[in-house]
């Protein structure tokens, strides 16, 4: 197993309530067309699956896709809306598991390589996906640009979220390039907040090109968002394919 946290079954069950307006199809529907087309005929595999956020509706696209995931709870959320013949899943970490067969598309989402908490883990999440890919297929990874330029000196925390209803804010350790995103939420209405912490390591995009370089993948194309718009200096996260040379 690699040093990735064990989602819980109470962090499971509120998962998909907690990404109501990530799962909806206004905000998934550039996703999905990005990856559909990027798988074309071929079948998909998406690492650390989760519910099926991304994975369920893609399907239903007519993409073929398998799974795999870590958490057996966030796997069971998942069974909830498609069975094992509908979308396989093996229970497992995306470094090292492998499942039979080649895919045009292998899909990383949701900043979910920081999940590595190891260098050495993240390019072994690239060797996994190269290993099942076809000859000229592609490895997406979405991911933040670590946001170290808001850190005046001194400084070791940024804030991401500030509503209602959800506090949230990153510390960083520098030396190990380890964030650690820490969640206030309020739930109902008596005003008490319930804490959550989670571990990360986070990666530059240059970074990420040598571990796919290492992988034998090399970078086609990166943009900032999943509707193809410029990735630029100001942009706060990248979406980025590599593709393995026919």
């Amino acid at each position: 197993m690699t040093s990735s946290e064990l989602w819980s079954r109470e962090t499971a069950e509120r998962y998909d309530a907690g990404e109501a307006e990530r799962s909806s199809a206004a905000f998934l529907g550039p996703t999905l067309d990005f990856l559909a087309e990027l798988a074309g005929d071929g079948r998909a595999l998406e690492f650390a699956i989760g519910t099926g956020r991304v994975g369920v509706p893609l399907r239903e696209r007519g993409v073929p896709v398998v799974g795999i995931e870590l958490s057996e709870h966030m796997a069971a959320m998942l069974r909830r809306k498609i069975d094992e013949d509908g979308l396989p899943v093996a229970l497992g970490d995306m470094a090292t598991t492998t499942v039979p067969g080649e895919f045009t598309l292998v899909y990383l989402v949701y900043n979910t390589i920081t999940n590595l908490l190891t260098q050495d883990e993240q390019v072994e999440c690239f060797r996994n996906a190269a290993r099942h890919l076809s000859p000229g297929g592609r490895f997406v990874i979405e991911l933040g640009v670590p946001p170290l330029r808001f850190l005046p000196p001194g400084q070791i925390a940024v804030p991401f979220d500030v509503s209602d209803r959800h506090l949230g804010f990153d510390t960083f350790d520098l030396v190990e390039q380890i964030l650690v995103s820490h969640h206030f939420s309020r739930d109902g209405e008596d005003g008490r907040y319930r804490r959550a912490d989670s571990r990360h390591r986070y990666a530059w995009p240059a970074e990420l090109d040598l571990m796919a370089r290492i992988a034998g993948l090399e970078l086609e194309r990166r943009v900032a968002d999943w509707d193809g718009s410029p990735f630029t200096q100001d942009s706060p996260k990248h979406i980025s394919v590599w593709r393995k040379p026919a």
